[in-house]
């Protein structure tokens, strides 16, 4: 196998189109505390960086145990898995994952330094949630409480969380904001357990879409990109102020072929394509909703 294989498999095992849940409530935070007239750089840089690494940690972390569990088996219809398809071995993903979180919680030192408890609060959380997603006794992601860890840290948390390391402060508007990635995260992760259903259910992973059934995913898909979208025309209505924000409406538009590819009994490679779809919608709404913030 050639380095640049190996690249290739490392890269593709991160999984680069899911990866926006990390960077879009890091972006809206900055945003809203760029408004408010605080912005350190460098503080920024390592937000991105840690949230990144968290992010791309758990999803090494999920495919070590989903391998070592069973729910990755040779009959999976969604992207390749590495350690299940024999491209990495067991070994090789638990040292990958293990220091992938160990260089997040490097990048956090000086976060913590300049935040606090709060924020060491928030990184070892996520980091050990990262971990017991899919590991432990009680893994999350088999119970179906993948959807609410994911709307909480890929939403409110992270975007609170990144506008108190520039502010030292919180308000509930920050907090709001923040549901909107987080339901978009949701709706990426119920895709992915959508097209998953058969599969988990033979591995006994209860996701939500497994313990309720495909109408249930379906119906909880669309709630989440409809509800992320009118956030901002909440948060409007409560404040009367950033007028301008409303331009992330618009991706209501976008959000209709996804919605429209979910409705119409997508094969597993149309849900495979609607991933990264659905991870487009949330980086194209947050770059709107920040833009317009600032304005």
């Amino acid at each position: 196998m050639t380095t640049k294989s190996k690249l290739k498999i490392w890269f593709e095992t991160c999984r680069p189109k899911t990866l926006t849940a990390s960077v879009a409530p890091v972006l809206i935070g900055a945003a809203m505390a760029f408004n408010d007239g605080s912005i350190d750089p460098l503080v920024l840089a390592l937000t991105f960086a840690a949230a990144l690494l968290i992010q791309i940690g758990t999803n090494l972390a999920n495919d070590y145990y989903d391998f070592k569990k069973g729910a990755d088996t040779e009959t999976r219809i969604g992207p390749t898995r590495a350690t299940q398809a024999g491209l990495v071995t067991p070994s090789q993903m638990k040292f990958a994952f293990i220091l992938t979180f160990a260089l997040a919680a490097a990048a956090g030192l000086y976060l913590v330094y300049k935040g606090g408890i709060p924020i060491l609060t928030i990184g070892l959380v996520s980091i050990i949630c990262g971990v017991l997603y899919t590991a432990g006794p009680i893994p999350l992601a088999y119970y179906g409480l993948g959807d609410i860890f994911v709307l909480v840290f890929f939403g409110p948390v992270a975007v609170g969380g990144t506008y108190y390391l520039q502010t030292r402060t919180i308000n509930p508007y920050v907090l709001i904001a923040g549901l909107a990635p987080g339901l978009f995260s949701v709706a990426i992760l119920t895709v992915n357990n959508f097209r998953d259903i058969e599969t988990d259910k033979a591995a006994n992973k209860k996701t939500l879409a497994v313990r309720f059934g495909p109408k249930f995913a379906i119906a909880e898909y669309i709630t989440a990109v409809i509800a992320a979208c009118l956030i901002p025309a909440a948060i409007f209505i409560l404040t009367w102020s950033n007028k301008w924000s409303l331009m992330s409406l618009h991706a209501l538009l976008i959000a209709i072929l996804p919605i429209k590819t979910i409705l119409s009994k997508p094969t597993p490679e149309t849900l495979n394509a609607m991933l990264a779809k659905t991870g487009f919608l949330l980086i194209f709404y947050s770059v709107l909703f920040s833009v317009g913030w600032v304005i």
